[in-house]
């Protein structure tokens, strides 16, 4: 049975952002697969990266708990699917603190033996996907405020870690959108959900 994982952040549980999870979640579940969701707030993920932290980077280990148990679930993943807001053009702080503390070498991750290069840790993952919303329009995210999640998470983070199939799905903006491009999203998400 192939497995998705969900990794979602945000602190109010009527956004959109909630409902793209609930439409991944059953999209994945109608497909016959096991689906396992982080939700860094509901787990109150500390995004800090501490100096523990720190120092288990440069040993290959991570120090933090709650880490240590998303690497072992994200081992175990066929398809990953992160979701969550742009705000101030980037992701929230428990995201990015997400990424700090899981995507890490000797768990997630090794450095090729030249040490330029990276290789991904994850072999069962054949697809990783990140759902966003914003209310920034398209145009103006990708050629004025440079494009961040595209630069910074799909080719800085996750290309670069050796990751394949690696897509983004932006949702803009979602407080002027009316109720038919919503559900659009929606129905897009449930298929994302749905991939085998």
């Amino acid at each position: 049975m192939a497995k998705t994982i969900i990794v979602t952040c945000h602190p109010y549980a009527g956004s959109f952002c909630h409902a793209l999870m609930l439409a991944v979640q059953q999209g994945a579940s109608a497909a016959g697969q096991e689906v396992d969701v982080i939700d860094l707030e509901a787990d109150h993920f500390d995004p800090v990266m501490h100096s523990a932290d720190l120092i288990g980077f440069l040993k290959h280990q991570a120090q933090d708990a709650q880490a240590q148990d998303y690497i072992r679930r994200l081992q175990t993943a066929d398809h990953l699917v992160l979701i969550f807001p742009i705000w101030w053009e980037l992701m929230p702080a428990m995201m990015k603190g997400f990424i700090d503390k899981v995507v890490f070498p000797g768990e997630t991750f090794d450095y090729t033996p030249s040490g330029t290069g990276m290789r991904s840790r994850l072999t069962r993952l054949k697809s990783t996907t990140i759902i966003t919303t914003m209310n920034t329009p398209q145009s103006l995210y990708r050629w004025v405020f440079g494009n961040a999640i595209q630069r910074a998470l799909v080719r800085g983070t996750f290309q670069k870690m050796g990751l394949r199939h690696v897509s983004w799905c932006s949702c803009n903006m979602v407080k002027k959108s009316k109720a038919a491009k919503r559900q659009a999203w929606l129905r897009q998400a449930e298929r994302i959900g749905a991939r085998s």
